[in-house]
């Protein structure tokens, strides 16, 4: 047996930048906004749900808020401004030939490399634009903000950020939550439970692209700015036996995704006050259960760890608040992409010791005192988690054979990693709070 040793690169750092003080949170140190402490009478309302019929927007209330072409021109006039960190791509096209831009932002925009990628999605609803509004406002400041400060630099120099502020543009247009074609693009991909739409030829063209551009790129996490509510929801977001009723059923990485959202929750200004949604993060089966979103799809088919986030109790707000807004979800969003960096088990290569030549691994293998997870490369993955332990695979980049998977800070793993014909190798690590 040949032997090779594994140069484990390790954020454990869990104290995010900020000159707030810290919240701390069912032992995790985060940091919260310091626009402010919630008053008294700022209740979490409840969700208006407009899925039975269509909520349709008039002109006065869109008003004050981009049309799609003064979008596109402001993502062309930001990559031209931002050049040196930013780039902008087209994934596809609306049911009405709209173009699904994408401003992708790093210090190396275009190049492929071995760091975490981050994806945030906006206007996955027609009728729901807040994000679509915020996160052009998230990529000004990253921008005007780099060099200048720490966690803009962190999050540019360390991560490759891609934006696609509208996924249905021509909802938008229509000021109602289906696509052109009165489909919920939310309602519209492969379900590991509730089998439908199985054709990929009848999935709408905005759902197709998400999943071309998924098969295309390797995200390690990504989010989902939805408006209605506040409140940050984590998988899954439907049970085995497809039913409606409203119970927790946790996902395999289920420790995982509470500390995520919890992370967007306790950074943001009022979330994690929320008297509907304890800590202000909830399991989307127990909140209400859906079949076919987006969110489940990116974790068992890409290994892309989704959340989906109601950053508005309003669904289409008056434009004079979309400032206050952004100012409340600020560190959140910038928060969340960071804990991609600094929780995270980065193995770039593994080396043989006695060659001196890089290898591709083949598995990578974690376990903890309550879970085991496996890891291979580039194999679907279709298992439940149950006592004994997690079958569960992230896909590798090809080009680097890179693994980037974010852990739960406080935990203690042991990491094996396995190639045929040489010994396994196994480490010993601890993030620390």
């Amino acid at each position: 047996m040949e032997r090779f040793h594994l140069p484990f690169i390790l954020y454990a750092v869990v104290g995010l930048f900020s000159s707030a003080p810290a919240t701390i949170s069912r032992g995790v140190r985060l940091v919260s906004n310091a626009a402010g402490t919630l008053e008294e009478g700022d209740a979490i309302s409840s969700r208006h749900l407009f899925e039975n019929g269509q909520h349709l927007v008039g002109e006065a209330q869109s008003y004050g808020y981009m049309s799609n072409y003064e979008l596109e021109e402001a993502m062309k006039k930001f990559s031209k401004r931002c050049a040196h960190i930013s780039s902008v791509y087209s994934i596809g096209k609306s049911v009405n030939g709209f173009p699904l831009l994408v401003m992708e932002i790093s210090d190396k925009p275009g190049q492929e490399e071995a760091e975490p990628a981050f994806k945030f999605i906006g206007n996955v609803h027609g009728d729901e634009p807040v994000g679509r509004e915020l996160l052009m406002r998230l990529a000004n400041w990253l921008c005007s903000t780099y060099k200048k400060d720490p966690l803009a630099t962190l999050i540019v120099n360390n991560v490759h950020l891609h934006i696609l502020p509208s996924m249905n543009p021509d909802g938008f247009a229509m000021r109602r939550r289906g696509n052109a074609n009165n489909v919920d693009l939310n309602r519209d991909f492969p379900d590991q439970f509730y089998p439908m739409n199985d054709v990929m030829g009848l999935r709408q063209p905005e759902t197709k692209a998400i999943m071309r551009w998924m098969e295309e790129r390797h995200f390690t996490a990504s989010a989902s700015l939805h408006g209605g509510a506040l409140v940050a929801n984590y998988p899954w977001d439907g049970a085995f036996d497809g039913s409606s009723r409203k119970e927790y059923f946790a996902c395999p990485d289920d420790k995982t995704f509470r500390y995520m959202a919890s992370v967007y929750s306790h950074s943001h200004y009022n979330m994690s006050s929320s008297k509907e949604f304890e800590g202000g993060i909830v399991n989307g089966a127990l909140w209400y259960p859906i079949y076919g979103g987006m969110q489940d799809w990116n974790y068992i088919n890409r290994g892309c760890f989704e959340l989906t986030l109601e950053i508005s109790d309003e669904k289409w707000p008056k434009a004079v608040e979309l400032q206050t807004l952004f100012e409340h979800n600020r560190m959140s969003m910038l928060n969340l992409v960071a804990s991609v960096v600094k929780v995270l088990l980065h193995l770039q290569k593994i080396i043989n010791s006695e060659k001196r030549t890089s290898m591709v691994l083949s598995s990578l293998k974690l376990r903890n005192t309550w879970k085991d997870i496996l890891i291979r490369q580039w194999r679907t993955f279709a298992s439940i988690c149950d006592d004994q332990g997690i079958d569960y695979v992230v896909n590798a980049s090809m080009t680097f054979g890179d693994y980037h998977r974010i852990l739960v800070p406080g935990e203690s793993y042991e990491v094996t990693a396995s190639i045929a014909g040489y010994k396994s190798k196994t480490t010993k690590i601890f993030f620390r709070t």
